[in-house]
């Protein structure tokens, strides 16, 4: 599966940059995650519930970050087992910008790949791309609340066709 998204946010580029590594704002912003600890650098142990279709388990994994070019981008890969739900495992690449024409703004865009296995991927890929879709969704709708101490604040997510 294949996901990419465009995000803009109302915050200076080095404060996004700081929030997307900090592992507690990360496990405040995930749907369904139970612990998302540091293990060794830029390595994470993480708890995550997440419910696709028909089928809910709780998974465990790591999450690395790899190919870092400080307040411009990383790559985020991962791979979780959620018992007999079965497996995920992908990678994101994640880039900052600043907004063009506007002053304190940032615009982030990712591109995941993903694959799952298990009674996971007998739900289908239409289920399992809408889940990730709408988890990403809040995920960026709580992380913009939270880097711009603003719940309410409007977020403008665009999603790039590939």
């Amino acid at each position: 599966m294949q996901l990419s998204q465009r995000v803009e946010i109302p915050v200076a580029r080095e404060s996004v940059w700081l929030a997307l590594n900090d592992h507690r704002i990360l496990m405040q912003c995930l749907p369904g995650c139970e612990q998302f600890e540091p293990s060794e650098e830029n390595c994470f142990t993480i708890v995550l519930l997440a419910k696709v279709g028909p089928v809910k388990a709780r998974f465990q994994g790591q999450v690395e970050l790899s190919d870092i070019q400080h307040a411009t981008s990383y790559v985020l890969s991962g791979a979780g087992k959620g018992g007999v739900a079965g497996f995920a495992k992908g990678s994101a690449s994640v880039q900052l910008a600043d907004v063009e024409g506007s002053e304190g703004a940032t615009v982030l865009t990712y591109a995941v790949n993903s694959s799952v296995g298990g009674k996971l991927a007998q739900v289908g890929s239409r289920l399992v791309r809408g889940a990730a879709s709408k988890m990403a969704n809040e995920f960026f709708t709580r992380f913009v609340g939270v880097v711009t101490n603003n719940p309410e604040q409007e977020v403008l997510i665009e999603t790039i066709e590939s």
